[in-house]
Protein backbone atom coordinates (compact mmCIF):
# COMPACT_ATOMS: atom_id res chain seq x y z
CA UNK A 1 0.00 0.00 0.00
CA UNK A 2 2.93 2.77 -1.05
CA UNK A 3 0.38 5.17 -2.24
CA UNK A 4 -0.92 5.64 1.54
CA UNK A 5 2.92 5.85 2.96
CA UNK A 6 3.23 8.71 0.37
CA UNK A 7 0.04 10.88 2.38
CA UNK A 8 0.45 13.59 4.54
CA UNK A 9 -0.65 12.66 7.91
CA UNK A 10 -3.81 14.45 8.28
CA UNK A 11 -5.02 13.12 4.82
CA UNK A 12 -4.15 9.87 5.53
CA UNK A 13 -6.95 10.19 8.69
CA UNK A 14 -8.98 11.28 6.34
CA UNK A 15 -8.62 8.10 4.43
CA UNK A 16 -9.16 6.23 7.81
CA UNK A 17 -12.06 7.37 8.49
CA UNK A 18 -13.81 7.10 5.43
CA UNK A 19 -13.27 3.27 4.78
CA UNK A 20 -14.57 2.68 8.55
CA UNK A 21 -17.92 4.62 7.62
CA UNK A 22 -17.95 2.75 4.43
CA UNK A 23 -17.16 -0.46 6.88
CA UNK A 24 -19.76 0.93 9.36
CA UNK A 25 -22.00 1.47 7.00
CA UNK A 26 -21.96 -2.00 4.70
CA UNK A 27 -22.89 -3.93 8.24
CA UNK A 28 -24.74 -1.45 10.59
CA UNK A 29 -28.35 -0.73 9.13
CA UNK A 30 -30.51 0.18 11.53
CA UNK A 31 -30.19 0.99 15.67
CA UNK A 32 -32.50 0.30 18.98
CA UNK A 33 -35.01 2.89 19.17
CA UNK A 34 -37.13 0.86 22.21
CA UNK A 35 -40.29 -0.28 22.61
CA UNK A 36 -39.95 -2.82 19.33
CA UNK A 37 -40.79 -6.80 19.95
CA UNK A 38 -37.94 -8.38 21.45
CA UNK A 39 -36.56 -12.26 20.09
CA UNK A 40 -36.85 -15.63 22.67
CA UNK A 41 -33.47 -16.03 24.60
CA UNK A 42 -31.41 -18.69 22.58
CA UNK A 43 -27.84 -19.44 23.46
CA UNK A 44 -25.27 -17.24 21.11
CA UNK A 45 -24.06 -20.45 19.02
CA UNK A 46 -28.19 -20.94 18.28
CA UNK A 47 -28.69 -16.71 17.72
CA UNK A 48 -25.66 -16.96 15.12
CA UNK A 49 -26.85 -20.40 12.69
CA UNK A 50 -30.38 -18.87 13.03
CA UNK A 51 -28.68 -15.36 11.18
CA UNK A 52 -27.01 -17.59 8.97
CA UNK A 53 -30.07 -19.63 7.83
CA UNK A 54 -32.84 -17.24 7.81
CA UNK A 55 -34.18 -16.08 4.21
CA UNK A 56 -32.28 -13.36 2.06
CA UNK A 57 -34.30 -10.15 1.43
CA UNK A 58 -33.72 -8.21 -1.63
CA UNK A 59 -32.85 -4.74 -0.27
CA UNK A 60 -32.95 -2.33 3.27
CA UNK A 61 -33.30 1.18 3.36
CA UNK A 62 -32.87 3.25 6.09
CA UNK A 63 -33.11 7.34 7.80
CA UNK A 64 -29.84 6.93 9.65
CA UNK A 65 -27.74 8.83 12.38
CA UNK A 66 -23.88 8.63 12.40
CA UNK A 67 -22.21 9.53 15.22
CA UNK A 68 -18.57 9.87 15.55
CA UNK A 69 -16.61 11.05 18.64
CA UNK A 70 -13.19 9.99 17.64
CA UNK A 71 -11.16 13.38 17.28
CA UNK A 72 -13.81 14.83 19.69
CA UNK A 73 -12.01 17.74 21.48
CA UNK A 74 -8.87 17.42 19.21
CA UNK A 75 -7.18 20.83 18.43
CA UNK A 76 -7.89 20.65 14.99
CA UNK A 77 -10.50 23.08 14.07
CA UNK A 78 -8.07 26.22 14.40
CA UNK A 79 -6.37 24.66 11.60
CA UNK A 80 -5.65 26.88 8.37
CA UNK A 81 -7.01 26.58 4.44
CA UNK A 82 -4.96 26.30 1.21
CA UNK A 83 -3.17 23.14 0.17
CA UNK A 84 -1.08 23.19 3.37
CA UNK A 85 -1.11 20.30 6.17
CA UNK A 86 -2.99 22.90 8.41
CA UNK A 87 -5.51 22.61 5.59
CA UNK A 88 -5.99 19.51 5.06
CA UNK A 89 -6.33 19.28 8.96
CA UNK A 90 -8.87 21.29 8.49
CA UNK A 91 -11.02 19.63 6.04
CA UNK A 92 -10.85 16.55 8.11
CA UNK A 93 -12.50 17.81 11.31
CA UNK A 94 -15.17 19.37 9.21
CA UNK A 95 -15.73 16.47 6.79
CA UNK A 96 -19.33 14.82 8.31
CA UNK A 97 -17.51 11.50 8.31
CA UNK A 98 -15.19 12.48 11.18
CA UNK A 99 -17.83 14.93 12.82
CA UNK A 100 -21.32 12.93 12.56
CA UNK A 101 -24.35 13.63 10.92
CA UNK A 102 -27.83 12.40 10.15
CA UNK A 103 -28.93 11.02 6.37
CA UNK A 104 -30.07 8.02 4.23
CA UNK A 105 -28.81 4.13 4.12
CA UNK A 106 -30.00 2.33 1.15
CA UNK A 107 -28.08 -1.30 0.24
CA UNK A 108 -29.01 -4.72 -1.82
CA UNK A 109 -26.81 -7.79 -2.41
CA UNK A 110 -24.46 -5.60 -4.43
CA UNK A 111 -24.41 -1.81 -4.05
CA UNK A 112 -24.35 0.10 -0.71
CA UNK A 113 -24.94 4.24 -0.53
CA UNK A 114 -25.18 6.22 2.40
CA UNK A 115 -25.57 9.94 2.13
CA UNK A 116 -24.52 12.11 5.38
CA UNK A 117 -25.93 15.47 5.75
CA UNK A 118 -24.15 18.54 7.19
CA UNK A 119 -24.45 22.24 7.05
CA UNK A 120 -21.36 22.67 5.05
CA UNK A 121 -22.26 20.00 2.61
CA UNK A 122 -23.49 16.38 1.99
CA UNK A 123 -21.29 13.25 1.37
CA UNK A 124 -21.86 10.47 -0.75
CA UNK A 125 -20.20 7.05 -0.10
CA UNK A 126 -21.43 4.52 -2.69
CA UNK A 127 -20.24 1.10 -3.40
CA UNK A 128 -21.39 -0.12 -6.66
CA UNK A 129 -19.57 -3.98 -6.32
CA UNK A 130 -16.47 -3.05 -7.62
CA UNK A 131 -15.20 0.61 -6.71
CA UNK A 132 -16.10 2.62 -3.94
CA UNK A 133 -16.57 6.74 -4.68
CA UNK A 134 -16.98 9.25 -1.95
CA UNK A 135 -17.64 12.96 -2.91
CA UNK A 136 -17.37 15.62 -0.39
CA UNK A 137 -19.46 18.67 -1.42
CA UNK A 138 -17.55 20.69 1.26
CA UNK A 139 -14.62 20.14 -0.99
CA UNK A 140 -15.88 19.43 -4.55
CA UNK A 141 -13.98 16.41 -4.32
CA UNK A 142 -14.61 13.05 -5.05
CA UNK A 143 -12.52 10.42 -3.74
CA UNK A 144 -12.09 6.69 -5.52
CA UNK A 145 -10.69 3.14 -4.39
CA UNK A 146 -11.07 0.47 -6.33
CA UNK A 147 -8.97 -2.87 -4.64
CA UNK A 148 -6.98 -4.85 -6.76
CA UNK A 149 -7.29 -8.66 -7.17
CA UNK A 150 -4.49 -9.25 -4.37
CA UNK A 151 -6.41 -6.76 -2.42
CA UNK A 152 -10.07 -8.87 -2.15
CA UNK A 153 -11.42 -7.15 -5.01
CA UNK A 154 -13.52 -9.47 -8.22
CA UNK A 155 -14.09 -8.50 -11.08
CA UNK A 156 -17.41 -8.76 -10.91
CA UNK A 157 -20.25 -8.82 -8.41
CA UNK A 158 -21.56 -12.06 -7.03
CA UNK A 159 -24.25 -13.48 -8.72
CA UNK A 160 -27.76 -13.27 -6.43
CA UNK A 161 -28.60 -16.24 -4.33
CA UNK A 162 -32.01 -17.99 -4.62
CA UNK A 163 -33.52 -17.89 -1.34
CA UNK A 164 -32.65 -21.70 -1.08
CA UNK A 165 -28.93 -21.28 -1.73
CA UNK A 166 -29.11 -19.10 1.69
CA UNK A 167 -29.91 -21.28 4.01
CA UNK A 168 -28.43 -23.83 5.21
CA UNK A 169 -29.61 -26.51 2.85
CA UNK A 170 -28.17 -25.05 -0.18
CA UNK A 171 -25.92 -25.98 -2.61
CA UNK A 172 -22.37 -26.52 -1.60
CA UNK A 173 -22.38 -23.55 0.83
CA UNK A 174 -24.09 -24.58 4.05
CA UNK A 175 -23.89 -22.93 7.21
CA UNK A 176 -21.85 -24.15 10.16
CA UNK A 177 -24.14 -26.24 12.58
CA UNK A 178 -24.50 -25.18 16.01
CA UNK A 179 -22.02 -27.64 17.23
CA UNK A 180 -19.30 -25.82 14.97
CA UNK A 181 -19.91 -22.51 15.85
CA UNK A 182 -19.74 -23.16 19.41
CA UNK A 183 -16.46 -24.41 18.84
CA UNK A 184 -14.97 -21.41 17.36
CA UNK A 185 -17.23 -19.66 19.89
CA UNK A 186 -14.97 -21.54 22.68
CA UNK A 187 -11.92 -21.06 20.64
CA UNK A 188 -12.84 -16.86 20.51
CA UNK A 189 -13.10 -17.11 24.18
CA UNK A 190 -9.89 -17.46 24.79
CA UNK A 191 -8.63 -14.39 23.51
CA UNK A 192 -11.10 -11.81 24.20
CA UNK A 193 -14.46 -11.50 26.43
CA UNK A 194 -17.96 -12.49 24.02
CA UNK A 195 -21.06 -12.16 25.72
CA UNK A 196 -24.07 -13.83 25.00
CA UNK A 197 -26.93 -12.94 22.54
CA UNK A 198 -28.82 -10.17 24.67
CA UNK A 199 -32.77 -9.87 23.73
CA UNK A 200 -33.68 -6.52 22.32
CA UNK A 201 -35.45 -4.46 19.67
CA UNK A 202 -33.47 -2.27 17.05
CA UNK A 203 -36.09 -0.25 15.34
CA UNK A 204 -38.79 -2.15 15.56
CA UNK A 205 -37.02 -5.04 15.03
CA UNK A 206 -36.59 -8.39 17.01
CA UNK A 207 -32.51 -8.53 17.65
CA UNK A 208 -29.60 -10.35 19.29
CA UNK A 209 -26.61 -7.46 20.54
CA UNK A 210 -23.16 -9.09 21.19
CA UNK A 211 -20.64 -7.57 22.84
CA UNK A 212 -16.65 -7.80 22.52
CA UNK A 213 -13.82 -6.67 24.47
CA UNK A 214 -10.52 -7.25 24.73
CA UNK A 215 -9.35 -9.05 27.70
CA UNK A 216 -5.84 -7.30 27.89
CA UNK A 217 -5.88 -4.65 30.17
CA UNK A 218 -4.38 -0.79 29.12
CA UNK A 219 -5.85 -0.25 25.70
CA UNK A 220 -8.21 2.49 24.81
CA UNK A 221 -10.44 0.04 23.10
CA UNK A 222 -12.96 -0.79 25.40
CA UNK A 223 -15.13 -2.82 22.73
CA UNK A 224 -17.48 -3.23 20.28
CA UNK A 225 -21.34 -4.23 20.06
CA UNK A 226 -23.17 -6.00 16.70
CA UNK A 227 -26.50 -6.15 17.14
CA UNK A 228 -28.63 -8.45 14.03
CA UNK A 229 -32.09 -9.05 13.32
CA UNK A 230 -33.61 -12.19 14.69
CA UNK A 231 -35.80 -12.53 11.60
CA UNK A 232 -34.03 -11.54 8.83
CA UNK A 233 -30.12 -12.40 10.26
CA UNK A 234 -28.96 -8.89 8.89
CA UNK A 235 -26.57 -6.93 11.27
CA UNK A 236 -28.80 -4.22 12.36
CA UNK A 237 -26.25 -1.57 14.36
CA UNK A 238 -22.73 -1.03 15.01
CA UNK A 239 -20.55 0.37 17.55
CA UNK A 240 -17.22 0.91 19.16
CA UNK A 241 -16.84 1.62 22.75
CA UNK A 242 -13.68 3.37 24.27
CA UNK A 243 -12.38 2.17 27.66
CA UNK A 244 -12.68 5.29 29.19
CA UNK A 245 -16.31 5.93 28.52
CA UNK A 246 -19.64 3.90 28.51
CA UNK A 247 -20.93 5.75 25.59
CA UNK A 248 -19.65 4.81 22.24
CA UNK A 249 -17.20 6.48 20.38
CA UNK A 250 -18.78 5.65 16.88
CA UNK A 251 -22.00 4.09 15.92
CA UNK A 252 -24.57 4.27 12.77
CA UNK A 253 -28.27 4.43 13.98
CA UNK A 254 -31.10 4.57 11.97
CA UNK A 255 -34.27 5.73 13.46
CA UNK A 256 -36.64 3.71 10.64
CA UNK A 257 -35.46 0.81 8.29
CA UNK A 258 -37.55 -1.35 5.83
CA UNK A 259 -37.12 -4.14 3.64
CA UNK A 260 -37.88 -4.45 0.37
CA UNK A 261 -36.55 -4.15 -3.10
CA UNK A 262 -34.20 -0.55 -3.58
CA UNK A 263 -34.78 1.03 -7.00
CA UNK A 264 -31.45 0.56 -8.99
CA UNK A 265 -31.92 4.42 -9.70
CA UNK A 266 -30.81 5.08 -6.38
CA UNK A 267 -27.25 4.01 -6.85
CA UNK A 268 -26.52 6.21 -9.05
CA UNK A 269 -24.48 9.83 -8.21
CA UNK A 270 -23.24 12.11 -10.61
CA UNK A 271 -21.08 14.42 -9.38
CA UNK A 272 -20.83 18.10 -10.45
CA UNK A 273 -18.37 18.53 -13.43
CA UNK A 274 -16.44 20.93 -11.58
CA UNK A 275 -15.15 17.86 -9.05
CA UNK A 276 -11.52 17.36 -8.23
CA UNK A 277 -11.19 13.65 -8.70
CA UNK A 278 -8.88 11.94 -6.17
CA UNK A 279 -7.54 8.41 -7.37
CA UNK A 280 -6.75 5.96 -4.81
CA UNK A 281 -4.91 3.15 -6.92
CA UNK A 282 -2.15 0.87 -5.46
CA UNK A 283 0.23 0.55 -7.77
CA UNK A 284 0.81 -2.34 -10.24
CA UNK A 285 2.50 -5.45 -8.80
CA UNK A 286 1.51 -4.59 -5.02
CA UNK A 287 1.37 -7.80 -2.75
CA UNK A 288 3.95 -9.15 -4.58
CA UNK A 289 8.17 -9.42 -3.96
CA UNK A 290 8.29 -8.49 -7.66
CA UNK A 291 9.21 -5.61 -9.25
CA UNK A 292 10.13 -3.83 -5.82
CA UNK A 293 13.74 -2.13 -5.61
CA UNK A 294 16.16 -2.45 -2.98
CA UNK A 295 15.91 1.26 -2.16
CA UNK A 296 12.49 1.16 -1.68
CA UNK A 297 12.42 -1.16 0.94
CA UNK A 298 14.71 0.98 2.70
CA UNK A 299 13.08 3.92 2.63
CA UNK A 300 10.24 2.92 4.33
CA UNK A 301 10.01 0.40 7.23
CA UNK A 302 7.17 -0.92 9.33
CA UNK A 303 7.73 -2.60 12.87
CA UNK A 304 5.60 -3.22 15.37
CA UNK A 305 6.21 -3.91 19.31
CA UNK A 306 3.91 -5.78 21.31
CA UNK A 307 0.67 -7.56 20.27
CA UNK A 308 -2.93 -7.34 20.39
CA UNK A 309 -4.58 -4.06 21.30
CA UNK A 310 -1.77 -2.76 23.48
CA UNK A 311 0.83 -3.02 20.58
CA UNK A 312 2.64 0.18 18.72
CA UNK A 313 3.32 0.83 15.50
CA UNK A 314 6.04 2.40 13.82
CA UNK A 315 6.19 3.72 10.53
CA UNK A 316 10.20 4.77 9.51
CA UNK A 317 10.31 6.86 6.13
CA UNK A 318 13.32 8.15 4.66
CA UNK A 319 13.29 11.95 4.04
CA UNK A 320 14.25 12.96 0.73
CA UNK A 321 16.37 15.91 0.48
CA UNK A 322 14.03 19.12 -0.72
CA UNK A 323 10.93 17.48 0.29
CA UNK A 324 8.24 19.99 1.11
CA UNK A 325 6.04 17.36 3.26
CA UNK A 326 5.77 18.57 6.99
CA UNK A 327 6.56 16.46 10.42
CA UNK A 328 3.96 18.21 11.67
CA UNK A 329 0.63 19.56 11.38
CA UNK A 330 -0.67 22.65 12.30
CA UNK A 331 -3.27 22.59 14.78
CA UNK A 332 -2.39 19.87 16.45
CA UNK A 333 -0.70 19.32 19.88
CA UNK A 334 3.12 19.60 19.84
CA UNK A 335 5.26 17.55 22.39
CA UNK A 336 9.13 16.94 22.58
CA UNK A 337 10.66 13.65 21.57
CA UNK A 338 14.41 13.49 22.58
CA UNK A 339 14.63 17.08 21.06
CA UNK A 340 12.49 16.46 18.04
CA UNK A 341 9.04 18.43 18.20
CA UNK A 342 6.27 16.03 17.62
CA UNK A 343 2.68 16.19 16.22
CA UNK A 344 0.47 14.58 17.98
CA UNK A 345 -2.92 13.47 17.76
CA UNK A 346 -4.99 12.12 20.54
CA UNK A 347 -8.42 10.13 19.92
CA UNK A 348 -10.61 8.23 21.79
CA UNK A 349 -9.41 4.94 20.56
CA UNK A 350 -5.73 5.93 20.63
CA UNK A 351 -2.50 8.10 19.67
CA UNK A 352 -0.91 8.80 16.49
CA UNK A 353 2.55 10.96 16.99
CA UNK A 354 4.84 12.19 13.85
CA UNK A 355 8.38 13.51 14.19
CA UNK A 356 11.17 13.96 11.75
CA UNK A 357 15.21 13.33 13.34
CA UNK A 358 18.06 12.73 11.46
CA UNK A 359 16.42 12.36 7.95
CA UNK A 360 14.14 10.27 8.99
CA UNK A 361 10.52 10.56 9.22
CA UNK A 362 8.60 8.63 12.31
CA UNK A 363 4.78 7.84 12.62
CA UNK A 364 4.51 6.22 15.99
CA UNK A 365 0.36 4.61 16.76
CA UNK A 366 -1.15 2.61 19.05
CA UNK A 367 -4.80 2.20 20.59
CA UNK A 368 -3.28 3.35 23.80
CA UNK A 369 -3.21 6.26 25.61
CA UNK A 370 -0.78 9.15 24.91
CA UNK A 371 1.62 8.73 27.21
CA UNK A 372 2.02 5.24 26.68
CA UNK A 373 2.61 6.00 23.13
CA UNK A 374 5.15 9.40 23.76
CA UNK A 375 7.44 7.08 26.11
CA UNK A 376 7.63 3.98 23.66
CA UNK A 377 8.11 6.87 20.74
CA UNK A 378 11.56 8.59 23.14
CA UNK A 379 13.01 4.92 23.21
CA UNK A 380 13.61 4.56 19.52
Amino acid sequence: MNFLRRLPLSRLLLVCGLAVAIGISATALASAVGGGPTPPAKPLAEAIHGALTAESVQGVSANITYTNHLIEGASLAGAGGGDSAGGQAGELISSPLMTGASGRLWADKQHVRLELQSEKGDMQVIYDGHTVSIYDAATNTVYRYTPGQGEGGTPSAPAAKTPEQDGASGSGHEAPSVAKIEEAISHLRQHVNLSEATPTDVAGQPAYTVRVSPKEAGSLIGGAELSFDATHGLPLRAAVYSSTSSSPVMELAATEVSYGPVASSVFSFSPPASAKIVELTPPSGSGSGAGHKAADKNATKLTTSGSGVTGIAVLQSTVKPGSKSPSTIEGLPKVKINGATASELRTALGTILTFERSGVRYVVAGAVPSSTVEAFAKGL
